[in-house]
């Protein structure tokens, strides 16, 4: 037992060591960073698949992706959360997002029914398919940046809609590279065509470019 205790506090010291010599390695200028990323959507917009996308795209670029979901109700139109986090190390952390850098909603009515910027970093930004600006305090918007894309007209304008609902995830990934900078525009589309080859998948990745192109920042 005490030889185990020992050994414990070893390991314990060495993790520390190395850690603290790691950090001293690395050049003043270089700083490591994680990026975390909130997704609000309702069931059947796909927000647990742009949160996905958005971690494959992540990783074509040499990054360390994660992707995960949480689900509240279990039923189509019901609120759920996606997260998802970039960073140039592995990502240790598996718990949800409580403090985004970034939050990306799906549907605006949900600001109707939830504090969906809620933990946002300040300086962080909101990223909503809207086709109009939402009504947000002074305050929020001294802190903070908010882009939008219509992102809804924009999967009604390619006739992208699956069980009578706009496809709307795919223009949301390439309206989070455009507000963001976190993946590239043609790892966005990579990534979509990946996901669905064929007509189904090019019809998706010029959603994505479309949404780049015409996202705006409010």
């Amino acid at each position: 037992m005490r030889l185990r205790f020992l050994s414990d506090r070893f390991s314990k010291f060495l993790r520390l060591y190395m850690r603290n010599y790691q950090s001293r390695s690395q050049p003043r200028c270089v700083k490591k960073i994680l990026t975390e990323i909130r997704f609000h959507g309702r069931g059947g917009q796909g927000a647990v698949i742009l949160a996905q996308l958005t971690a494959k795209a992540a990783f074509l670029e040499g990054k360390w992706p994660q992707a995960m979901v949480f689900f509240g109700a279990e039923r189509r139109g019901a609120p759920v959360e996606a997260f998802a986090r970039i960073s140039d190390r592995e990502i240790l952390v598996r718990s949800k997002v409580y403090e985004p850098d970034y939050v990306v909603v799906l549907d605006a009515s949900l600001f109707e029914a939830l504090d969906v910027t809620q933990g946002l970093k300040e300086r962080g930004s909101l990223l909503v398919n809207s086709a109009k600006k939402l009504k947000l305090s002074e305050s929020f918007l001294s802190r903070n940046k908010v882009c939008y894309v219509d992102a809804t007209g924009i999967a009604l304008e390619l006739n992208l809609i699956v069980a009578g609902q706009p496809v709307v995830n795919t223009a949301m990934l390439g309206a989070f590279a455009k507000a963001t900078g976190e993946i590239r525009l043609e790892s966005a589309e990579k990534v979509v065509r990946e996901e669905w080859p064929g007509d189904v998948g090019e019809l998706n990745s010029k959603a994505v470019r479309l949404a780049y192109d015409r996202s705006v920042t409010g």
